[in-house]
This record gives C-alpha cells, structure tokens and sequence, in this order.
C-alpha cells in the first residue's frame, strides 16, 4: 500500500493552512504554520497568483492530504462518487467521511487519521464483530464499531478520548466512551464534515 512517507508538517505549509496532520501537535506552539507560515523550499517567500487550474488543483491536494490517500486511490472514490445519484462533491466528501480510519478519528478514539489509520491496520477495530484492517472500509448505517477486548489498546484509546474532550462530536454517530463501542446512525454530509474546501472545484478539476 502506497503512502507518504516525508515530513507531514510540508504538506499544511505548502496549502498554507492547518490540516491537522499531526494530531495534538498542530493545536500547539509547535505547528509548523505557527512557525513558519510559508511553502516549503528555499525560494518560496511568497505565494504566487494561482490560475484557475492552480485553485482547483489545490482543493484536490487540500482534500487527498486532509484525508491521507494518493492519487490513485483518490481517482477510485472520485469515480464512485460520479457514478452516485446527487451532487458528485457532495457524494464524495459522503464517501470520505464513512472510511473507517476517518470514522475513527471522528469518534476521537485517534488524534489524527494516521493514528486511526494504523488501529485499522494493526486489527485493533471490529465492524459488527468481525475485524476489519483496512483502512478505506466503508461503513453503513447500523453499523457497530468496536476496539479490541485489549487492555494496552484500550487503555491508550481511553487516554486520547480524555485528551480530546472538548472536541464536539459528530451528528451521523454515537460512541459509548466506558465500553469503546459505536453505532454509525447514518450517513455523513457536507455540514457534518466542515472540511475547508470547495469540493465543486475538484468536480470542475476532473471533468477537464
């Protein structure tokens, strides 16, 4: 499975905004947007002005980042989403957001997508009693979510729920802290994903 392997702190700078790649970390004095709000390399002072390729590119990237896929498998969810009934943007984002890793990082049992990504990966998550290690799972309304009967893993997951507890919690599901256990109660939209991007312009980057 191909993924980014280079500094993630490179990717918020480069879209000049916060992705929140790095969890906890980019709530701090140590976020590298904090610290150095420019694109990386040694001659990017400045943000130039982008044509109206350059802004529907960006969206793209912002959204591939945001979420951590690659280009190929970006293209996958974007082709299902064009095949949906409805807005394709918002058909897409819908597709996003029910990925396991990313509902796991809704339920706050992870402080970034890449720590939710590797609790799927390492079989620490089952979706109606069965394990599931793959991180791009769609998961359905009625779904149950559940974190292995592991007192190390448990322990760690009850530890970031504390930590994140003045995060709001999503509408499209509902999360039992005490016994690790969530139901998906359906699907997610637009509103509920609040994502920093016009996903329109991905739709208009694609049909080109």
């Amino acid at each position: 499975m191909a993924r980014y392997i280079l500094s993630v702190c490179r990717l918020c700078r480069r879209e000049g905004m916060k992705l929140f790649l790095k969890g906890i970390r980019c709530t701090g004095d140590k976020c590298a947007i904090e610290r150095r709000n420019q694109p990386p390399g040694m001659h990017a002072r400045r943000r130039p002005k982008q044509s109206d390729y350059g802004i529907q590119l960006r969206e793209k990237q912002k959204t591939k980042r945001i979420y951590g896929m690659m280009e190929d498998q970006f293209r996958i969810f974007f082709s299902r989403a064009s095949r949906a009934a409805g807005s394709t943007g918002e058909k897409l984002v819908e597709l996003l957001e029910r990925r396991l890793d990313n509902t796991i990082y809704r339920l706050h049992w992870a402080s970034s997508r890449a720590e939710a990504r590797q609790l799927v990966t390492h079989a620490g998550i089952s979706v109606n009693g069965r394990t599931v290690n793959i991180p791009s799972f769609l998961v359905r309304t009625g779904d149950k979510i559940e974190v292995r009967k592991k007192e190390a893993l448990q322990k760690r997951i009850k530890g970031t729920l504390e930590m994140l507890q003045d995060r709001p919690a999503v509408e499209w599901l509902q999360s039992d802290p005490k016994t690790l256990t969530a139901e998906v109660l359906r699907f997610p939209t637009k509103a509920d994903a609040g994502l920093p991007v016009e996903e329109s312009l991905i739709v208009e980057l694609y049909s080109k």
